[in-house]
């Protein structure tokens, strides 16, 4: 049996009349008569009862009636999922960020216009640190991730494309000699006590901080680690040392805590989209677009 027969056959149910159902289907009168008899043979059972001056439908076209819209539907409803899936307009999204990308308002703003252009995509998201992404990314586990880094090239099977960048700040307390400088070099924190994350953690911030020392021409003292940045800004307020960290983060308000600007160029973090380095489906292709016109334009 084919789909055709079934619309054939709802047509001529919901007319009663072979003329009308032709002419709705865009068919012969003749052609039409001949495939509803092809279909009773093949099912077996008279479905329409006929005379010279009408039609109407038998016990058994009735049943099937009800069976052939539910199947037609249905098809319809594939359909239109399938050309939705096509557009990316459906299915399942999982997206990873670092830690600090809430706080800046690119996250927050491309997930809002996502979700008004896509609202049937479900979105899965997970913060990760970078080299976690990365691995998620190459075993299939994320789609897309929001990477920090400062490397110019991305592991073996990954495409990153970098979409902003920013600075990092000094983050001191409110007492420090430092708090009220309108910036501050490397050069000036030979003495410090610096708080950072622990070198296993998965983030690039601790080496970037033992670079930009090196280049001022000492060594970072290291007092404390912390997991979170907002636990290092904690304890950067009770003045256990300074620390390093992303300029988004200043929006962390705490009333004995300062951040302050770094005068090297290379305090920085880029920031980027990372997929896996193979087509992208339509689905991630529509969320990189809605990025791209986030950023203005995209790279």
């Amino acid at each position: 049996m084919e789909l055709r027969h079934l619309r054939y056959f709802v047509a001529v149910a919901e007319e009663l009349n072979f003329t009308r159902a032709a002419a709705r289907l865009h068919i012969g009168q003749p052609p039409l008569s001949m495939q509803i008899r092809a279909l009773e043979d093949e099912i077996g059972v008279r479905l329409f009862e006929r005379t010279q001056r009408r039609v109407t439908l038998t016990v058994a076209g009735e049943r099937l009636l009800l069976h052939a819209r539910t199947i037609l539907s249905a098809v319809d409803d594939a359909v239109t999922d399938a050309q939705r899936a096509g557009r990316g307009e459906v299915g399942e999204l999982r997206i990873g960020f670092t830690s600090s990308l809430p706080f800046t308002d690119l996250l927050p703003d491309a997930l809002q216009a996502y979700r008004r252009c896509y609202p049937a995509v479900r979105l899965q998201l997970r913060e990760m640190f970078t080299p976690r992404q990365f691995e998620a990314i190459a075993r299939g586990e994320l789609d897309v991730g929001f990477v920090r880094l400062q490397a110019d090239s991305a592991p073996r099977g990954i495409v990153l494309r970098e979409i902003a960048r920013n600075p990092l700040r000094l983050v001191v307390n409110a007492a420090h000699r430092l708090a009220g400088a309108a910036s501050v070099s490397f050069r000036e924190l030979r003495d410090e006590d610096f708080i950072s994350f622990p070198a296993d953690l998965g983030t690039d911030l601790p080496e970037v901080l033992r670079k930009l020392c090196l280049q001022a021409g000492f060594e970072p003292r290291i007092v404390q680690t912390a997991r979170e940045a907002t636990t290092q800004i904690g304890l950067v307020a009770a003045g256990l040392g300074v620390a390093v960290l992303p300029a988004p983060l200043e929006s962390v308000r705490m009333p004995r805590v300062r951040y302050v600007p770094l005068q090297e160029s290379e305090a920085q973090f880029r920031l980027a989209v990372a997929v896996a380095a193979q087509p992208v489906s339509p689905l991630l292709r529509s969320f990189l677009d809605v990025v791209d016109q986030m950023c203005g334009g995209g790279h």
